[in-house]
């Protein structure tokens, strides 16, 4: 079952939303999120989170320790001391993360834990969710083969990169708006592996390369050198962008909107960026309307829903579809698009 970060949050939230506490294994490349939207569905719901990454523990890391208790005449028993990461109450998600580039030893440990829902004298309260992930050895991870029987006992789910999901994460975080228009025009590039490269495109990268980007400094360290040229020529193109701010103050009704496909991309995403409110957001949209396509239109408000949607403001979109019956449409029509 293969699903985009959004869908595959959805699914993991229902699981929890329905109280089936089936162990779940959640299988996809490098950098895509899947970390990161099990955390998110935990914070969603209230629920603590506990990330272990198996693939750094020892057996007796999770088992815990035995000790010797003695009984009084002599004779004694070992007690095994269970390791004080793992719950011992409430409600909440464990994490067992690189759980296939574990060794085959941790993973029939972990296979208790994920089966019985205990290991060694230490039992998980009710309440808690099981869930992994791991990588696939067509992503050239270092990893062991899962045993037929402990793949048996998960749920399996595969998630994939997604633009339009990353979109909203990228808005609701604030990452700048260079990387954003970057990947609006060149989505591909939001997820490629290169396994003869030490960095390569990523959500994850991405990610790093904005905080760089931010900083002044080279986006190549963290997506690759043949990426991080690409996207320095871009940032260049947004020497010809018109001013912006202008634009949104409604105060540029004369100013014209570039022809070159990628400054328009720059142009169009920066204004969604940038808008910071519905009058801001009518602005812009009255001024691309009147140079642009429809399709230039439908990349901004579409952009504009996001960061909206993302950052719950959703009071915004009321305000923006009560100005006029064409914005009121594509706004309605990114938004069930964005729900899906």
């Amino acid at each position: 079952m293969s699903l985009t970060p959004n869908e595959l949050a959805q699914y993991l939230n229902a699981l929890v939303a329905q109280n089936l506490p089936l162990s779940t294994m959640i299988w996809g490349p490098p950098g895509v999120g899947k970390s990161s939207v099990v955390a998110q569905v935990a914070a969603a719901n209230g629920l603590d989170f506990v990330d272990v990454r198996l693939s750094q523990l020892a057996p007796t890391d999770l088992r815990g320790l035995p000790v010797a208790q003695g009984t009084g005449d002599g004779s004694g028993v070992s007690r095994w001391y269970p390791p004080e990461f793992l719950p011992t109450s409430g409600r909440g998600i464990l994490f067992l993360d690189e759980v296939n580039m574990a060794p085959p030893t941790m993973q029939g440990m972990a296979q208790q834990l994920i089966l019985d829902r205990k290991v060694g004298s230490y039992e998980l309260p009710r309440g808690w969710f099981v869930w992994a992930a791991g990588n696939r050895k067509e992503d050239r991870a270092s990893v062991f083969d899962m045993p037929a029987p402990l793949a048996n006992r998960f749920l399996h789910l595969s998630v994939r990169p997604d633009f339009e999901a990353f979109r909203g994460y990228a808005l609701s975080k604030g990452l700048h708006e260079h990387v954003l228009a970057f990947l609006t025009f060149r989505p591909e590039l939001l997820h490629r592996l290169d396994t003869a490269q030490p960095a390569w495109p990523s959500p994850r990268a991405w990610e790093m390369a904005a905080r760089l980007h931010r900083a002044g400094l080279d986006a190549a360290p963290a997506i690759g050198e043949a990426t991080g040229a690409e996207f320095a020529a871009f940032v260049r193109l947004y020497e010809q962008l018109p001013d912006l701010e202008s634009v949104l103050s409604g105060e540029s009704r004369e100013m014209k909107l570039p022809q070159e496909p990628s400054v328009r991309y720059a142009a169009v995403v920066g204004l969604a960026a940038r808008a910071s409110g519905a009058q801001q957001g009518f602005h812009a949209f009255s001024w691309l309307a009147d140079q642009a396509g429809a399709e230039w239109l439908q990349l901004y408000v579409a952009t504009l829903v996001s960061k909206f949607q993302a950052r719950g403001e959703l009071g915004e979109l009321v305000a923006l579809m009560a100005r006029e019956p064409r914005l009121a449409e594509l706004v309605q029509g990114a938004a069930d698009l964005a729900e899906g």
